[in-house]
Order: structure tokens, then sequence, then C-alpha cells
């Protein structure tokens, strides 16, 4: 429990055998009432080495997006009663120290869905990042912000915690199968935020590791198109 919070940490993760272990025993377990780990179709050991430092591994048996481990595992958190779902990388991207930070806004009846931006962040170092992904993460935020009719600093990163008023809202339909990559994200924090939800930004850390270790599956173009269709999507009125 974390100031009367029932909190569940969620991570997708795809062949992190190398860092999943680190991200478990970072994540502070006497915040945190479960790390549920969602295997999206892992070939390596990543289900074994999170499950062996006592974290809940829930297996996607195959390769479905990262969207889809997320529908998994938020539907899991309401299921199981979690008042918050906190949502962190399995590839230590994150750091599970600031998870508080997160709760904050939460826990004092200030929000429903807390997005951590890493641009807020002084003095932030973002380690070897992409050029193409400080593009991205650059540019997104603008438009997500035109759509959203709201200014954010960040609209990519995952790292993120939400109520579970906001997981039950009937109105919100992460059952949709266009959301199974990178659109879930963006989706439901444009959604939340058109639905009247409270949504603040605090700072938080994100840091991409050396290239030889694996600093993100996201690639080019496509990657590029599925954060930005549910701009597209819900702008035009496509899709709810």
């Amino acid at each position: 429990m974390y100031r009367g919070l029932s909190v569940i940490v969620v991570a997708p993760a795809y062949n992190e055998e190398t860092k999943v272990g680190e991200v478990v025993r970072r994540t502070p377990h006497d915040l945190v009432d479960e790390v549920l780990i969602v295997d999206d179709g892992s070939t390596d050991r990543t289900a074994a080495v999170a499950s062996a430092l006592g974290a809940s591994v829930l297996s996607m048996g195959r390769v479905m997006g990262v969207g889809a481990a997320l529908r998994v595992g938020y539907r899991y958190a309401v299921v199981e009663g979690y008042d918050v779902a906190v949502v962190m990388a399995a590839n230590t991207k994150d750091s599970p120290e600031e998870i508080p930070v997160l709760l904050d806004p939460i826990a004092a009846g200030n929000a429903d869905l807390v997005q951590g931006s890493r641009f807020l962040k002084r003095d932030a170092d973002f380690g070897p990042m992409p050029a193409y992904r400080k593009l991205a993460t650059r540019v997104h935020p603008l438009f997500f912000s035109l759509v959203a009719r709201r200014w954010v600093t960040e609209s990519t990163n995952g790292f993120r915690a939400v109520h579970r008023r906001v997981l039950m809202d009937p109105r919100i339909d992460l059952s949709q199968m266009w959301l199974d990559q990178y659109e879930l994200e963006p989706y439901l924090y444009l959604r939340a935020i058109r639905m009247g939800y409270r949504t603040v930004e605090v700072p938080v850390t994100k840091v991409y590791p050396p290239r030889r270790l694996g600093q993100t599956k996201m690639r080019p173009i496509i990657g590029w198109w599925s954060i930005l269709r549910p701009l597209v999507y819900l702008g035009l009125g496509i899709k709810k």
C-alpha cells in the first residue's frame, strides 16, 4: 500500500532477460503490492528471471505488441482490485525509485492519471538516445497538444500511473485491436484528457542504455505511424 492505495506495477517485456531482473530488484516493494511482468512472447529467459525474483508473470504466448501486453496488464489490475496501475519499462530506461513521484498526485486526490515527463527533469541526461527517437519524442507532444487542446511536454513516455476509475470507464475502449502496438499509450492519455479526467505531468528520468545492450524496439516510420495514429484517428473522429 502507498498512502492508502493498493498499487501494481505493470511492465511489458520482450526478450529482456539481461535487464528485467534489475527492474524487479529496484522496484520499491515496500510501496508496491505486486510487480507484474507481461511477457510478450519472449524467446529468452525473461519470464524465468522475473519469476525467480518474486514478480508475477503473465505470458502472451506469442509476440502481440506492447499495446496488447499493456491491455492484459491493465485488465489484470482491474480484476485484482488494485487502485492504481503504474506502467514501467522492463529494460531499465525508467527509474523504479521514482514510482512515488507518480503516485503522490493521485494519493493527494489531485490526479487520475499522472504522466512522467523526461523533459521536466532538470539537467536531464537521456544517455545514447537514438536520433530518430529524439526527433519523435519532441515532435509528438506538439501534435498531441493540438488534438488534446492542452499543452503537454511528454506524450510518448510509458512511465505513468493510472487510477482504476480511468481504466474502468467504458468510454475508453482499450480492447480495440488497432491499439496492439504503440498506439495504446497515447490513446489512453488522450482519451483521459478528453473525458475530463485530471491529468498532471511530473519530472522523471529516462535513460537509454548503450546500443550494444539494446536501446529500443521501436522502428522508424512504422513506429512513428503507430504513435501518431491515435492522434489522427481521434482528431478526425474516425475512432473513439
